[in-house]
């Protein structure tokens, strides 16, 4: 699967953070797109910039919830993965993976800057986000 290349304005978005937060924002990146290609029935994703973060939208498909990426006013240095916060995304991954993020709320996954990315509960929350209307029923085309 070949990832496009970044948009400038996503690109100038993730510019503002640290070289060590945007190298992960784009580690991220690289594995929604991968995943979205692995799932299946999920369409091409659309990338474009919501409250000036970086957004992945499943518009053709309508299978899943925006995914946003970013860091957030109580941890700037960590990398952030948002949802829609009238989800019930967090709650399910702060039950299956208490000790692989830190959550913020109902809306941000924090991935610390001391840890490694956790790939295999991080590949979870990518699809289950990228299908969460697809699972609920609600709103998918498919």
């Amino acid at each position: 699967m070949t990832v496009p290349p970044v948009p400038d304005a996503v690109y100038r978005a993730l510019s503002s953070h640290s070289e060590h937060v945007r190298g992960r924002l784009l580690e991220i990146r690289q594995l929604i797109f991968t995943v979205a290609a692995e799932i299946g029935n999920v369409g091409a994703l659309t990338e474009t910039l919501k409250w000036g973060e970086p957004a992945y939208l499943t518009e053709v498909s309508r299978s899943g919830t925006t995914i946003r990426l970013g860091a957030t006013r109580e941890a700037p240095q960590d990398s952030a993965v948002l949802f829609n916060c009238k989800t019930s995304l967090i709650d399910m991954f702060r039950t299956a993976f208490p000790a692989d993020f830190k959550f913020e709320g109902n809306r941000a996954l924090v991935i610390p800057a001391d840890r490694t990315i956790p790939q295999t509960p991080l590949l979870f929350c990518l699809s289950a986000a990228l299908t969460y209307h697809r699972q609920r029923g609600t709103g998918s085309r498919n």
